[in-house]
């Protein structure tokens, strides 16, 4: 059976929904066509509205009391003294104008909400902006002295930046916590083929400080769950689940058998139910700097940056390394000393650990550590390893490792044993952030995508040691060392060593 437009054009038969649901697609609009359903009205997401205005007065707040503490703190006016107008003005008005400045640096937007570093960027970016516009007004106004003090810009751009950040890093860990138990969390309807879906419903549970929460399952498969989940149709259904479940969002995986005509309309339907459509582009491990939408002939075509770590930014980070690792052995050479005659008068062996391992683009170097285990304990690894294995596959670990020394348990507990490694980074073998070094017999038994940890120098530290070390198994480890690998940036390695000092201080995973 066919249905038959006014035009005459014969259409193929399409599956309507049940008819109190039913959206016309947009070729039968027209004369005697039914109009679209009204858009129907969702409340929106409950922890959003608190999360956005306590973000709002904690900008708020900070630029107010950033405002004051400058006034008093630069000496720009005498405690004594009343408040000259520009500054009495400036209190007044500074917090309208950076909460103003975020919201136009897209700081308040919801797809950015307790995700990402697009939050945090937008703070640096109007922080940038709100100081560029100020320094403008200051001397355009005044010819002959400025309008603002410049001790007074020294203090309060940086202090008011500050601020905002710590606290929308405070929300954000709330936030977080919140979602671990499961609550602020949307509820999404996954659709796609089975694998695609297997995957991104066990990414979802496993991330699940990104918030989506999946409720059910629309796949063309003969599939009855996944992690927990339930299938309750195929793709062609999945506006009805969603209605049925009170879905906040859906999510495409891909592949997903709908084509570019039936993902559009499907946006069109949930549209005119309050419903977000998020659509996986199917490329794993690229987060969204390097991902950008580029209209070509008519289409909006996925464009897909280069990674970042090439020129001008691999001079940088290799500048980073040297001065931060040369400000830290600076700092750190007591400790040096006192682990050293530790070792030393402990049982008189030799203080240092060295090892072949293998760095960028594949050549050796020789890694320093403290030593942490007996003298002898490479003759010793064969019977070792025969007895029990607790680490992933590919590394071999134990947690009751006869070989290592009391004090050598100490240091792994804290990661002092890789200390010495500093003098690698001044060397150039390695970096302060990056993926774990290899061992040669390890980098052998690669794969054609393990290769790829290789395109950078390895690190001290880095998404590995962070996220469980020895804990994590060699699938989870590689997907860490190749994510940080295409998508690094500077703003990524300062993420890295802010949950290194966490890491440290629990020692999970150190063994």
């Amino acid at each position: 059976m066919t249905d038959v437009a006014d035009s005459g054009v014969v259409h193929p038969p399409v599956r309507q929904p049940e008819a109190v649901d039913r959206v016309p697609a947009i070729e039968s609009w027209g004369a005697g066509a039914a109009l679209p359903v009204r858009r129907e009205r969702r409340r929106t997401h409950d922890w959003m509205r608190p999360y956005l205005l306590a973000a709002v007065l904690a900008d708020v707040f900070c630029a107010s009391v950033c405002g004051a503490a400058a006034v008093v703190v630069s000496g720009a006016v005498p405690l004594r003294d009343p408040i000259p107008f520009p500054y009495l003005a400036l209190l007044v008005l500074s917090p309208f104008a950076w909460a103003g400045t975020v919201t136009v640096c897209h700081g308040y937007e919801r797809r950015y909400l307790g995700v990402g570093p697009e939050e945090y960027r937008a703070l640096i970016s109007a922080a940038i902006r709100l100081l560029a516009v100020s320094a403008f007004v200051s001397y355009a106004i005044y010819v002959d002295r400025p309008y603002l003090s410049r001790f007074f810009v020294l203090v309060y751009f940086p202090t008011l930046l500050g601020g905002s950040l710590v606290a929308r890093f405070a929300l954000r860990r709330q936030l977080h916590r919140a979602r671990l138990r499961g609550l602020a969390c949307q509820r999404a309807v996954v659709a796609g083929r089975d694998h695609a879906v297997r995957d991104l419903v066990a990414d979802l549970h496993r991330e699940t400080v990104h918030g989506i929460r999946p409720v059910a399952i629309c796949s063309t498969d003969n599939i009855d769950s996944v992690g927990g989940v339930p299938r309750e149709g195929s793709v062609h259904d999945t506006v009805q689940v969603a209605r049925k479940h009170g879905a906040d969002v859906v999510v495409v995986a891909s592949p997903s058998d709908l084509n570019g005509t039936e993902l559009r309309r499907l946006s069109w339907e949930l549209d005119d139910r309050g419903i977000e459509l998020i659509v996986s582009p199917g490329v794993v491990e690229v987060t969204g700097p390097r991902m950008s939408i580029r209209p070509a002939a008519n289409l909006s075509l996925l464009h897909i940056e280069r990674p970042a770590l090439h020129g001008l930014n691999a001079v940088t980070k290799t500048a980073f390394d040297r001065v931060v690792g040369g400000l830290l052995v600076v700092v750190l050479a007591p400790l040096f000393l006192l682990v050293a005659l530790f070792i030393k008068f402990r049982d008189g062996g030799e203080v240092f650990f060295r090892q072949t391992r293998v760095g960028i683009d594949g050549n050796d170097f020789t890694m320093l550590k403290f030593r942490s285990m007996v003298p002898n304990a490479e003759i010793q690894l064969a019977t070792v390893r025969g007895d029990a294995d607790d680490g992933n596959g590919v590394l071999f670990k134990r947690h009751d490792d006869p070989r290592i020394t009391p004090i050598g348990k100490m240091l792994r507990r804290y990661s002092l044993d890789e200390l010495p490694q500093l003098m690698n980074v001044l060397h150039g073998d390695m970096s302060i952030v990056g993926p774990r070094p290899p061992l040669r017999s390890e980098v052998d038994g690669y794969g054609a995508d393990a290769v790829r940890r290789l395109r950078v120098k390895p690190g001290l530290t880095g998404l590995w040691q962070v996220s469980g070390r020895s804990d994590l198994p060699w699938d989870e480890s590689l997907r860490l060392d190749l994510r940080y690998v295409d998508n690094w940036s500077m703003f990524l390695d300062l993420q890295i060593l802010w949950r290194t000092t966490r890491a440290v201080i629990r020692g999970t995973g150190a063994y």
